[in-house]
Formats: structure tokens, C-alpha cells, sequence
């Protein structure tokens, strides 16, 4: 019996999951196996899969379409390790990724983890000024992993973990958007307890487009409307500052053409800052430049989907069978 069971859901990426078992056949550790679970794809990976049989205990998985997290319950099912392991199919794993986790649980176990990501050399400029705003204080507030955090630490299914026991108290994923934070707050409620194991990151491709991307994060900010109804305190004020952003850029633009242009500074000082931010993680003027972008993408489709939901949800009373309509999508 492994010691861990990967469980990874895809939907037509032949390439991502190429690149994902190359480098989970790469690994120091191989006490685990890997649950690749088809959900419903056009464009399946069973091939690429197959080449990585004779390097990796891997098993492959073709089911009807029914969404990500649906697909992981149904990996789960069928796994036979210890501890579980959630990657998407767009992630790269360091080679040593097993061997430190291993080493961290054996120290100091703990029933639920999550890891931070990062960008690999070999991603494009766009994918890496992604993973800038993804992850940097200045625009997520180190929610997602970082070593400074305006909140307590969430893991996310990109890369996170848990055991057997908490499974079989706690369940499997919901099928909604931002399953995995509600899938945290589940596994907090149930009592175990979650640690951020900061040596144990993925290289996370994450969108290969601004618009990809901007399409993605407004859905986050919608989600976090979603978690609130479904547990009132979960909302802190850090997931009101993308759509504090949104309405502060408006309001200073709008001071910038009625009244002085200089209105506008406070805007200009922060992208400074974080052109300088990135230009210093990064060591590159273009994706310093481009982080710019996808750190305003992002704060404004983040706090625009929030907007959104908030009135629909909210003011407008939309939500309040959200366990239902959660229900509905086979999810519980």
C-alpha cells in the first residue's frame, strides 16, 4: 500500500499531464500512486498516461463530465494510499516534492496540509507575471501561501492534502466554485487540524492568457460571495479589498476628469510599487511590466465578480438556497 495516493482531475490536457508525469516520474520518493481521472474529455490523455506505466504506479480513469470536483471524490474512491494528495493537471512537481513532504508529516504530523506555488524557468512571461500577482503581498495579502498573511492559511486543491481519516468524517469535495476553501473550512469545522508546509511547492502554469486569466479570477471573487453565504464568518476584510480597488479606481478616475489630474497618483504609486516588487522577484523588466497588468487584471476582475455576486446574491436576495443549488450539481 502506498503512502500516498495522487488524485489529479483532467479535462482535455493531453500537454499539462505530460508535463505532470514527467516530473512525478522524477521523483526522489515513489511511495505513492497516481489516480488520473478522464472527466469526460474530447481530447483524452490515456496515451500519454500509458508511457509513464513502467516509471509510475499510475491508473487511469475515464468518466462522464461532471466537473472537478466530482472527478476527485471519484479518484479518492479507488485510491488505496494513507494520505491524499490534490494536484491539477497544470502543475510541474520539484523533484524532491515527496521526500519533503514525507519528512515534514513524519516530524510533525498533521491530518490536512497545504503547499504554496511558484513559477518554473520554462514557463512564458505571461504564466510568470500570473503566478507574480497570484502570489504576492501586495495584491493577495500572502493569503495564497505567503510568509507574510493577512489571514489564516487556506489550502488549495493545486496542491493540497489529506489523510484517510479525514475522508471518511469529513467527505470528499463539493462540486462549486472554490471547493477547495470550502473543503478547508469543512475539514477546520471537523476539528483537524491544517498546516502550510511552505517546502513542499508546485510550479503552477495556472492561465496562458490575460484573458484566461481575467475570466478565472472574476469567477474567484464571485465564489467568495458563495462561501460567505454558506459560513457568515468566513469573510475577512482582506477579500473586500479587490473590490475596494475597483471602486477606489473609479472614483479616482472620475476625480482625475472633473477635477485635478493628479487624482489619479495613488494609482500610479502602486503600480510603481509593484513594477519594483516584481522587478526584484523577478529580475526582468518585461514580466516586472506585464505583472503590472495582471495585478490590475486580476484586482479588478477579482473585485468586479464580487460586485456582482454581492448585489445578485445579496442585496437582491438570490442566494439564499445556496445549499440547494449546491446540492443539485451532486456535490454533497
Amino acid at each position: 500500500m502506498p503512502y500516498f495516493s495522487v488524485i489529479v482531475p483532467v479535462y482535455n490536457r493531453p500537454a499539462e499531464v505530460e508535463d505532470l508525469m514527467r516530473s512525478l516520474a522524477e521523483q526522489s520518493l515513489q511511495d505513492f500512486e497516481v489516480m488520473i481521472v478522464e472527466d469526460g474529455s474530447t481530447v483524452p490523455c490515456r496515451d500519454v498516461v500509458e508511457r509513464y506505466s513502467d516509471r509510475v504506479d499510475v491508473h487511469y480513469f475515464y468518466k462522464d463530465n461532471e466537473g472537478r470536483s466530482l472527478a476527485r471524490n471519484y479518484g479518492i474512491e479507488r485510491a488505496t494510499g494513507k494520505y491524499f494528495i490534490f494536484f491539477d493537471s497544470d502543475c510541474v512537481i520539484p523533484c524532491d516534492y515527496f521526500k519533503t513532504l514525507r519528512a515534514a508529516l513524519e516530524s510533525d504530523y498533521v491530518p490536512c496540509f497545504g503547499g504554496p506555488d511558484a513559477a518554473g524557468d520554462d514557463f512564458t512571461d505571461v504564466q510568470k507575471a500570473i503566478s507574480f500577482s497570484m502570489t504576492a503581498f501586495l495584491t493577495t495579502g500572502g493569503i495564497r501561501g505567503g510568509k507574510v498573511q493577512l489571514e489564516k492559511f487556506v489550502p488549495r486543491s493545486f496542491n493540497m492534502g489529506y489523510s484517510r481519516e479525514v475522508w471518511e468524517r469529513v467527505g470528499g469535495f463539493r462540486e462549486m466554485f472554490s471547493e477547495d476553501i470550502d473543503m478547508s473550512t469543512r475539514i477546520r469545522q471537523a476539528g483537524f487540524a491544517i498546516r502550510l508546509v511552505r517546502e513542499a511547492y508546485v510550479y503552477h502554469k495556472r492561465r496562458t492568457s490575460i484573458a484566461k486569466f481575467a475570466r478565472q479570477t472574476h469567477v474567484f471573487g464571485m465564489s467568495r460571495i458563495t462561501l460567505k453565504l454558506l459560513y457568515p464568518d468566513s469573510l475577512k476584510l482582506v477579500h473586500t479589498l479587490p473590490a475596494l480597488f475597483v471602486l477606489g479606481c473609479v472614483a479616482l478616475i472620475v476625480l482625475a476628469l472633473v477635477w485635478r489630474w493628479w487624482a489619479i497618483l495613488p494609482l500610479v504609486l502602486y503600480a510603481v510599487l509593484l513594477w519594483v516588487s516584481a522587478l526584484w522577484q523577478t529580475r526582468s523588466l518585461k514580466i516586472a511590466s506585464l505583472a503590472v497588468v495582471t495585478s490590475f487584471v486580476q484586482l479588478w476582475s477579482y473585485g468586479t465578480g464580487f460586485i456582482r455576486a454581492y448585489v445578485w446574491k445579496i442585496l437582491l436576495g438570490h442566494g439564499r438556497d445556496i445549499e440547494q443549488e449546491i446540492a443539485m450539481r451532486k456535490g454533497k
